[in-house]
């Protein structure tokens, strides 16, 4: 018997809550559901926090079903207070603007855009931004109680702080998306991280008491650890799924460096591979789940930067751990002068934010040159670039290669 989406989603872990379970899963046997994944183009890349929405989003297309990725131009203007403690800073609608383009871009990477469930990608801000408030109110807002929403664990967080009446409508225009692309494209499920249970019900609801009866909702669980933390973040902040932003070799570094009881969940949610083969590479208790760990790091950048860039990161990484390898495919920063500091270096290839933090790391004897370590807060680097290049690392994980400028 063939798997249904729901079978393939709950055995690698993706299930979270269904609003209507029994319904749902009857609905993914009967007929090909057009579903949709929203995306607040905050800024002009998608991270590690929305590689779940677009695997997720893969594995339901590939079963049949028509993906809508819902790119919130008209959203964006609010933000999703949604997990933040203060108001999200405003972007203006040209920068908003921007962020959807980007965003379109990367979306195409994981998704087809051709064939009988081919994917589509609409903007809110195509029927948000012209709406009549007093329309909107009569239609959409009678619809919803105060002391109902007050009690959503996204609006509850953020009573002690403050929360406007501004944040307040986010749900309502979420909710209205729904019914919008209901109405419009036939669309019967909203997916999204556990994050976003208040908002879908928001929509569910506002379907069905408007008279329908054939919506659903549906969240997937964020990527944590096993303690239950997010993961995705690097010293220099958001993993982003941008090469200009979070560079290949950083983006596999970070995969590669996942921690032992967490690698078998990485691999069930941000690989294709079978699940047969992910249960037998990640058995081991001792070092050769290192051979799980690599082929995750290659898998996952393989399907964000292309398999070219994954063997780059791969090539570099075997140069730099295990001795054997190309290093013209380490992370590079190219230097004015030879008669440069190591507090200088650390800040310009920002392994260190601050000259303040710099100094830090190396009176803390976790900084080194060529294999050396450096305790001197004043050295130059004047003599060690013997090879035409030098490579400064922080502790055994962070490397980059120095190069002169021509």
């Amino acid at each position: 018997m063939d798997k249904s989406v729901f079978d393939v989603l709950e055995e690698r872990g993706y299930v979270e809550q269904l609003t209507h379970p029994e319904e749902i899963k009857e609905l993914f046997k009967k007929e090909r559901v057009p579903f949709y994944i929203g995306i607040d183009p905050t800024a002009d890349s998608l991270h590690v926090g929305h590689f779940i929405s677009l695997m997720v989003a893969s594995h339901m297309q590939k079963c049949g079903h028509k993906p809508i990725i819902l790119v919130g131009g008209g959203t964006a203007i609010i933000g999703d207070p949604s997990g933040k403690t203060d108001m999200r800073k405003m972007l203006t609608i040209e920068d908003i603007d921007h962020n959807v383009e980007c965003i379109k871009k990367q979306a195409s990477r994981f998704l087809s855009f051709e064939g009988e469930n081919a994917a589509i990608i609409v903007n809110n801000g195509d029927w948000l931004r012209d709406l009549n408030y007093l329309d909107f109110m009569r239609n959409v807002g009678v619809h919803f109680s105060i002391n109902k929403m007050l009690a959503a664990e996204c609006y509850k967080n953020r009573l002690e702080q403050g929360l406007t009446f501004f944040e307040l409508g986010y749900m309502l225009m979420q909710s209205y998306d729904f019914l919008y692309l209901h109405d419009h494209y036939g669309c019967k499920l909203q997916m999204g991280g556990n994050d976003q249970w208040s908002n879908i019900i928001g929509g569910v609801e506002l379907i069905r008491k408007i008279g329908n009866d054939d919506s659903y909702g549906f969240t997937f669980k964020l990527l944590t650890t096993k303690e239950g933390k997010k993961m995705g973040k690097t010293e220099k902040g958001a993993l982003w799924l941008d090469a200009e932003k979070t560079s290949p070799y950083e983006f596999y570094q970070y995969w590669r460096n996942v921690g032992d009881e967490d690698i078998e969940n990485v691999m069930n949610l941000l690989t294709f591979m079978p699940i047969e083969k992910i249960k037998e590479l990640t058995k081991y208790k001792d070092e050769r789940i290192n051979e799980a760990k690599k082929i995750a790091a290659f898998e996952i950048t393989k399907l964000v930067h292309g398999e070219e860039e994954a063997k780059k990161a791969e090539d570099a990484t075997n140069a730099l751990f295990e001795g054997k390898g190309n290093l013209e495919n380490i992370p590079t920063v190219e230097i004015e002068s030879k008669d440069i500091s190591v507090v200088d270096a650390l800040v310009i290839s920002k392994i260190a934010p601050s000259k303040g933090q710099a100094k830090t790391l190396v009176m803390q004897g976790s900084v080194s040159i060529n294999d050396k370590k450096v305790e001197d807060i004043n050295y130059k680097l004047v003599d060690e670039f013997g090879d035409g290049y030098a490579i400064l690392k922080k502790g055994k994980k962070v490397f980059y290669k120095l190069i002169l400028k021509n």
